[in-house]
């Protein structure tokens, strides 16, 4: 909105989407924010917590039915209509009623008074009608074309269209009585009903949501803050009030005000979204979501519901809507202008500056009038912000004015990033101006993120100042723990989180005090010996060559994650990997690197830990910069970790046997502490025998001693039979119901009894179905009183003899 280029190729844009037929002015009941003046787009009563709790009256009022005339069929008798409405304040303008002519409709009777209303409602309204008797019982199509005295005086003259009983079959008993009052000017489908009928429609409330002089007896009242309480008092003077009470429901809010929106009727400018919304349909599916289920969920359906799109406003600042039209009906004509230059043809002056007033300045003579007396006057309106920000892909280059051929190769724009509700803003905006101008998608990767909450559990608001001191959370914490915090949080996968400084502590301990300890170690021991390490991958040592090898895997696991743009899969493969360095490589190599003299093991040690750092460093820059930086740039000496190549794993060792065999024995070593600790068996005390029993138990021989040394056992026994040793239970997740639907019910007892096969590639088939692994937990069962631990999601398992031999002790 600042930059004229970029206005210029809005300009240029509304200018296509009318010569396409796309941009029309319609007359409709929009969400209309009067605290700013101005009407919004659907999209936008979407956004964030716009709707929200809100306490308003309700009322159920009574409409005395005019004497039948002959004309009327049906039910001819006398009797009151009982409508319920959350907005008193539309009474007033009440045109007609509506029923459902297929619904039935009790006639209740007491001391001569009849009420009407839906038969499926009158348990709602026991109390009030509990000294009423059925006296009869009529369709609603036996009500219509009845008329029935307006509730308030101000537009009897628009008899005989106005007051009668319309036919609608939106009308449903799901709550109120089954009788809808229909205000055309306040209400999307009455004002639907109304055009179709011929009812008039009526408006008397103005720009700022006041009553006009039309209602004389509210004139100047605003609707929502001071109308209704003088509005409920004058009809129960009346008697025509039923029941009276409060209704807490949800409802739409100015997103820039905060304060309720009304439903009105505006002339407005629209873009026929409808008329390619089945091409956005079809191109999202070429788009790559993170998480995906956006793609056919939240966005798609958005899409294939799309309606047209609302894109004026009645605002002081803003793009132009740039339309010119004759102030003299009798000479109509209308110019649409896409350019600067076009400006300058017909009023002889280049814009400067296309904001208002400047810009409304600009009047010329009709050409059509041959009187001369009539001007072209733009139109008042400006564009809907989101226009201009759907603008953005080709308005920040000034296309097609300006970087045609930058444009054209760039466009799609290969990522980009928002919050979960952009949905519904900006990347709906994108799509539906890429679409309706380039037949294309805007985009070809796009992540979206929940919503960071502050303390209220309300989304951060700068306005609100409703967050913790980002200073404050770094100072205490560090930028790359509140980074980690988020990486591993459902935020990054569409879902929202309050912020907990806990919750970053958590984070720092777990990922930024194990990677930095793993750095002082190695400082603190290479300067104590003045040890010179460098990176390479020759080592021959068993450790050395696995933590390289799984140096690789994290380099290979982060680099797909991120070609992929899954941000939370690059930050699962990380954990694992400190893990293995940590409280596996260094652990159990210190004795090597406390060796008294410089060695070739000693000299590998520091090799290996060095190259590791450096290589995890680089492969974390994007994860945790700042620490990534620290360490890299302090072991290697080189201006910055940013500026080095990423790590090309190929020069790294496979060792996929190792890795595997390694990876077990370290899962069976956490098994068996764990039995210890549960068991309250001290690490120092030596216990008889290990079996491990697995169907890979036997790769587990070369390192039968590296086990046996780390939990502290005499023998370790290698068995591939885990059926002797305990019985494999298959449990199957209840959730996936909602995936194989009634074919659960075959499942469950199949599995409990036994009736599955295990497939080659992990997953079990079970009454026909194929369960991935995330649809099962795999466990093996053994007898009561043995020291027992699954291992590798239940396909096998430890089995720890807990005796204590007096023996070893000594």
């Amino acid at each position: 909105t600042m930059d004229l280029s970029y206005m210029e190729s809005v300009m240029w844009a509304f200018k296509t989407l009318f010569d396409k037929g796309l941009i029309y002015k319609g007359y409709r009941v929009v969400p209309y924010s009067w605290a700013v003046q101005t009407p919004l787009s659907n999209f936008e009563t979407r956004l964030d917590n716009s709707y929200r709790e809100r306490d308003d009256p309700t009322l159920t009022v009574k409409f005395t039915l005019e004497p039948a005339t002959h004309g009327d069929s049906g039910y001819r008798e006398d009797g009151k209509l009982l409508a319920w409405t959350t907005t008193p304040w539309t009474l007033p303008s009440n045109m007609a009623l509506a029923v459902n002519p297929d619904l039935d409709y009790a006639v209740m009777e007491k001391e001569g008074e009849r009420l009407i209303l839906a038969q499926a409602t009158l348990e709602r309204y026991e109390r009030e009608l509990k000294e009423y008797a059925q006296v009869a019982t009529v369709k609603g199509s036996d009500l219509l074309s009845r008329t029935y005295k307006p509730l308030f005086p101000y537009f009897e003259l628009e008899k005989p269209q106005a007051f009668r009983i319309r036919p609608a079959h939106f009308v449903s008993t799901e709550d109120g009585t089954g009788i809808v009052h229909i205000a055309p000017g306040f209400g999307e489908e009455d004002m639907e009903l109304a055009r179709a009928d011929g009812i008039p429609i009526v408006v008397p409330v103005d720009v700022a949501g006041r009553f006009t002089a039309e209602v004389k007896d509210y004139e100047g009242l605003n609707v929502i803050h001071e109308a209704n309480p003088k509005i409920i008092k004058d009809l129960k003077a009346k008697g025509v009030v039923l029941r009276h009470e409060q209704y807490r429901h949800n409802y739409p809010h100015c997103w820039r005000t905060d304060e309720p929106l009304i439903y009105k009727a505006v002339n407005s400018w629209y873009l026929k979204v409808t008329a390619f919304r089945e091409r956005m349909v079809e191109l999202n599916q070429g788009i790559d979501w993170v998480p995906a289920h956006i793609r056919d969920g939240l966005f798609g359906n958005w899409l294939a519901n799309a309606r047209d799109w609302n894109i004026s406003r009645d605002r002081f600042w803003g793009a132009p809507i740039p339309v010119w039209v004759s102030d003299d009906p009798k000479y109509p004509r209308t110019d649409v202008y896409g350019s600067l230059d076009e400006i300058k043809r017909d009023f002889g002056i280049r814009p400067f500056d296309l904001h208002r007033p400047m810009i409304d300045e600009l009047t010329r003579p009709n050409p059509d009038d041959p009187t001369g007396k009539s001007m072209m006057r733009r139109v008042p309106e400006v564009l809907d912000c989101w226009f201009e920000s759907g603008s953005m892909p080709f308005a920040q280059l000034h296309y097609p004015f300006e970087n045609k051929e930058r444009f054209d190769a760039n466009f799609p724009g290969d990522f980009i990033v928002e919050y979960v509700a952009q949905t519904r803003g900006w990347f709906y905006t994108l799509m539906v101006l890429s679409t309706a101008l380039f037949d294309r998608a805007p985009f070809k990767n796009c992540i979206c993120h929940g919503v960071v909450l502050g303390d209220d559990h309300q989304k951060m608001s700068k306005r609100l100042k409703n967050y913790p001191d980002p200073t404050e959370v770094f100072e205490n914490f560090g930028a790359d723990a509140l980074r980690w915090y988020m990486l591993s949080s459902p935020v990054m996968s569409g879902g929202d989180i309050a912020v907990s400084r806990a919750d970053i502590g958590k984070a720092m301990r777990q990922a930024i005090l194990p990677t930095w300890n793993a750095y002082y170690f190695f400082t603190l021991y290479a300067n104590i010996d003045r040890v010179k390490a460098k990176a390479r991958t020759n080592q021959k040592g068993v450790l050395d060559r696995y933590i390289l090898a799984k140096t690789r895997e994290l380099i290979g696991a982060v680099q797909d994650r991120l070609d992929h743009y899954d941000l939370p899969g690059a930050y699962a493969a990380v954990p694992p990997f400190i893990e293995a360095l940590n409280n596996w490589y260094i652990r159990r190599s210190r004795q090597r690197f406390w060796a008294e003299r410089l060695g070739r093991d000693k000299q590998d040690a520091f090799d290996t830990l060095f190259t590791a750092l450096t290589l995890m460093c680089r492969a974390l820059a994007p994860l945790l910069p700042f620490v990534s930086e620290r360490i890299f740039t302090a072991l290697t000496g080189e201006p910055s970790v940013h500026l080095a190549d990423w790590p090309d794993v190929e020069k790294l060792p496979r060792e996929e046997k190792l890795v595997r065999q390694m990876d077990l024995a370290r899962e069976v070593s956490s098994a068996t502490l764990a039995l210890r600790e549960a068991r309250r068996l001290r690490v120092r005390l030596p216990l008889r025998k290990l079996t491990i029993a697995h169907p890979e138990a036997h790769i587990l021989a070369p390192f039968k001693d590296i086990i046996a040394e780390e939990v502290n056992v005499k023998e370790v026994v290698l068995s591939d039979e885990p059926t002797a040793h305990g019985r494999r239970e298959l449990k199957v997740n209840p959730k996936i119901g909602a995936k194989i639907g009634a074919k659960i019910k075959e499942v469950l007892p199949a599995a409990k009894d036994g009736r599955w096969v295990e497939r080659e590639d992990g997953r079990i088939e079970v009454a026909g179905v194929i369960l991935e692994k995330s649809d099962f937990e795999m466990r093996l069962i053994t007898q009561e009183g043995v020291a027992a631990e699954p291992i590798t999601r239940g396909q096998g398992l430890v089995v720890l003899d807990t005796s204590i031999d007096p023996i070893l002790q000594e």
